[in-house]
């Protein structure tokens, strides 16, 4: 079941969203070579406390994951992705690092995700992260009332393909709300003009993610992390996003986006 919010909620899930912004714009201030990665989940954790945000993620125990959840960050670096369980690692020189965050302040969620590169970052790394942002803001810019589902699919797709990328089809977006994940799914390709049209209150995540060289994943031991099944670095850049009468309204706007190539601007200035 599909749930509309009314202006009042989006802008109750808007303050989440400003806040989970907050928090990934100090943790990117602080990912630089030699902080282990338990710090940044430390840091992060203080963050939601002195705010009274409830992580989405603490206790999460969803089918394909390995027992309850137990942080507030998932932190991935290099070829692992999604879902990426923190644990006691020193960032190096040139690392690809993932931070997504989802919270609930006053009973409402956002969730967002970003990828950084540590210290000397690598032209390829770049180009990597850039697909994804810009395959986000392609998905944003085609969020309108009236459009479907599967256009948002299709710009992701379609940005993907231009820099010679293919997403994994088997994660992708949702709703989101009163809860983390709600209807519906939103796929990273799909074909225009298909799937349930876009109304006023739909609130989703938006979120493609790449492999540099395969589509395919692998799970590690741990039960949660997923990696590029070919060893392959990885990016991933998420929004909450609301369909409102007005067009599209980002909801995890970071500050240090705005202004920028990755800001409201049209996905299309910069492909290569």
């Amino acid at each position: 079941m599909i749930e509309l919010k009314s202006p009042a909620e989006i802008q109750r899930m808007h303050v989440t969203g400003q806040f989970i912004g907050e928090v990934l714009d100090e943790l990117a201030a602080r990912a630089a070579v030699g902080v282990n990665l338990l710090d940044l989940e430390h840091h992060a954790r203080h963050m939601l406390k002195e705010r009274g945000a409830v992580s989405c993620y603490w206790d999460y125990s969803p089918s394909f994951g390995r027992g309850p959840f137990r942080n507030v960050t998932c932190l991935a670096v290099n070829d692992a992705v999604l879902h990426g369980l923190p644990k006691s690692y020193v960032l190096q020189d040139g690392d690809v690092l993932t931070m997504d965050i989802a919270v609930l302040i006053d009973g409402w969620a956002a969730d967002s995700a970003m990828t950084v590169i540590v210290g000397t970052p690598r032209e390829e790394d770049q180009r990597l992260v850039r697909a994804t942002e810009l395959a986000l803001q392609a998905a944003i810019d085609v969020a309108q009332a009236g459009n479907r589902i599967g256009d948002i699919s299709a710009a992701i797709g379609e940005v993907c393909g231009q820099f010679g990328y293919t997403p994994n089809l088997e994660f992708g977006g949702h709703g989101i709300g009163r809860t983390m994940h709600e209807a519906p799914h939103v796929s990273n390709n799909g074909r225009r003009r298909h799937g349930m049209k876009l109304k006023p209150g739909l609130t989703i995540a938006i979120e493609p993610w790449l492999a540099a060289t395969t589509d395919r994943i692998t799970y590690d031991e741990d039960g949660w992390t997923l990696r590029s099944a070919d060893g392959s670095r990885t990016a991933h850049s998420e929004h909450t996003v609301a369909i409102t009468e007005d067009g599209p309204l980002v909801l995890t706007r970071r500050k240090s986006e705005l202004g920028s190539a990755a800001g409201p601007a049209s996905s299309q200035a910069s492909l290569p």
